[in-house]
């Protein structure tokens, strides 16, 4: 995470990192008496602070979003992910960190969405496979739009014949998981992946035995789908830790068994910060619960 304790509130960054970037109504409250600021100004408030967790040493460009669910009213922070030595493609870009956090962590829908400036394209395709991707509200700093404003004659889900979107998907049933975690399972029961059928998912399992996950994530045009690594990796530096020097004792990636397509990238992201870490990988068989 980039140090700026001297710019921001350091009792709000900590706040932030503590939580992992996941603000429930008490730390809303905690943030607006510090900051001063109402509800209405709270995620605009936080987008530097989201931008904090930022580690792009090939752009130098710190980005951050803040995503807000609000039938759990709570506010998911994402920060821009770059690797070093590897193809930008890689890349997980600010608002696909946001949504990835709420995701994660139980969101049942993003209402909103808080950025420190004009989402590319390849952003505004990630935001087009949520549920409510029409209804999005999008704020930047100088003013309030729309999903649907920034991106007219959209292409999504229902195009390709698919039925579901993010957000809004059916579980999956796992077969032969045997030696994976409880959590990990769980994950990959909820992974969005209906173009390739390729039910993936990460686990990072730090020396102080903290673990972090990730899910695949697709989308309809294809190449602003997240992979599952990339999910937790982004899931990781919302803790505030450089992936640089973070202490990760096992790296795991599953997929399913003849659709896989995630190892290859997922090893060239990991060997982009630490070389000497060995993917451990597994296989499983699935069908629709």
């Amino acid at each position: 995470m980039v140090d700026t304790d001297n710019k921001l509130n350091s009792s709000v960054l900590e706040v932030c990192k503590t939580a992992k970037g996941v603000l429930n109504l008490d730390l809303q409250n905690h943030i607006q008496t510090i900051l001063g600021c109402s509800k209405a100004q709270l995620g605009q408030a936080l987008l530097p602070y989201a931008a904090s967790f930022a580690q792009a040493p090939i752009s130098s460009f710190l980005v951050g979003a803040v995503a807000y669910d609000k039938h759990s009213d709570q506010y998911f922070l994402g920060a821009n992910l770059e690797f070093s030595h590897q193809a930008l493609s890689l890349v997980v870009h600010a608002e696909q960190a946001a949504i990835n956090n709420a995701w994660l962590n139980g969101a049942k829908e993003i209402t909103s969405l808080d950025i420190t400036a004009a989402p590319c394209g390849y952003c505004r395709q990630f935001m087009n496979e949520l549920s409510n991707a029409r209804q999005l509200k999008i704020t930047l700093p100088s003013g309030e739009t729309s999903l649907s404003q920034l991106l007219p004659g959209d292409f999504g889900p229902k195009d390709l014949g698919n039925q579901e979107s993010l957000f809004n998907s059916a579980p999956v049933s796992i077969a032969n998981a045997h030696g994976l975690s409880s959590e990990l399972i769980s994950h990959l029961t909820q992974v969005y992946a209906p173009y390739t059928n390729n039910i993936a998912a990460a686990e990072l399992v730090m020396t102080d035995g903290t673990r972090f996950y990730g899910r695949y994530v697709e989308n309809a045009a294809y190449s602003p789908s997240l992979s599952p690594m990339q999910s937790a990796l982004s899931q990781l530096a919302m803790s505030g830790q450089i992936l640089a020097e973070a202490k990760i004792e096992r790296a795991t990636l599953v997929e399913t068994k003849g659709r896989e397509n995630q190892r290859a990238v997922t090893e060239a992201v990991i060997s982009s910060f630490n070389e000497a870490l060995e993917l451990q990988y597994y296989q499983i068989d699935t069908k629709q619960a």
